[in-house]
């Protein structure tokens, strides 16, 4: 059965999209077979993979709206092993269209697991709120991704998140872990990110990933080609810490084993 990881952080641009993509494609180029689900209505991962949103006929909206069944949405990206349950403008009326169904903190789970079984991991790319979406996400999940930037803000709007995600563990998702705080747009050469670093690290300590991703060009590059940085510059920084993370987060899951020589160098 595949393990579900949600990236969840209700402030955007913090790398929750850019995660989702590249930690999605490292993984599997590492040989796990992986579904990212595009669940913000920004559809930003669906056209990081190389889709057109206008072209997108059926999407996760259509699964969670008209039990749409999602085997006949998911798409083949050109990455080996990787697909996409795509997202569409139509998803930001979706929450509206839910409030009145039973359990309809549930419906997105119902719908993974008709594909659960087809996958190693799913990523779901959480759209910027803690709207019922998000809920539905992380009531789906079996563990939570918290992507956070190393800017000045970074820990503000966190305690509300960790109060939703301790709120569903309490009422609707038992099962539901944080599988790791992981530091986004880290630049060395400021103070500010290494003050965030330490804080981030003092107040989480081992939920942090050891893993750093780094401000890197070809990161903001890549999307712009429907790639993700693994395709579009194997050897650059950010491909290399998004390699890094997906092999932390196999060893951590004890699906692979790696000594510290065997880590790919940052």
């Amino acid at each position: 059965m595949g393990k579900i990881i949600a990236l969840a952080n209700q402030k955007g641009g913090v790398g929750k999209t850019t995660t989702a993509i590249n930690l999605a494609a490292s993984l599997a180029v590492l040989e796990q077979k992986v579904l990212i689900i595009d669940a913000d209505p920004q559809a930003n991962a669906t056209s990081g993979v190389g889709f057109d949103v206008r072209n997108v006929t059926t999407s996760i909206y259509e699964c969670i709206v008209d039990d749409v069944d999602p085997h006949k949405t998911i798409l083949k990206t050109e990455t080996e092993n990787l697909e996409l349950l795509p997202s569409h403008i139509d998803l930001v009326g979706a929450e509206i269209e839910m409030l009145n169904r039973p359990n309809r903190e549930m419906v997105m789970k119902h719908v993974l697991e008709k594909v659960r079984d087809d996958y190693d991991f799913i990523l779901i790319d959480c759209s910027p709120s803690l709207g019922l979406i998000t809920v539905n996400a992380l009531t789906a999940a079996d563990s939570v991704i918290i992507p956070v930037q190393c800017e000045y803000f970074a820990l503000e709007g966190l305690g509300k998140l960790l109060n939703t995600i301790k709120i569903i563990q309490n009422r609707l998702n038992q099962q539901l872990e944080i599988e790791g705080f992981l530091l986004t747009m880290y630049d060395a050469r400021l103070n500010l990110s290494n003050q965030v670093y330490e804080e981030v690290k003092r107040h989480f300590q081992d939920m942090v990933f050891e893993t750093i991703i780094a401000r890197n060009i070809k990161l903001s590059e890549a999307p712009s080609y429907g790639v993700p940085a693994i395709s579009y510059d194997a050897s650059s920084k950010g491909a290399v810490s998004y390699l890094n993370l997906a092999r932390e987060l196999l060893q951590n899951n004890e699906i692979t084993k790696l000594n510290s020589k065997q880590a790919v160098e940052q």
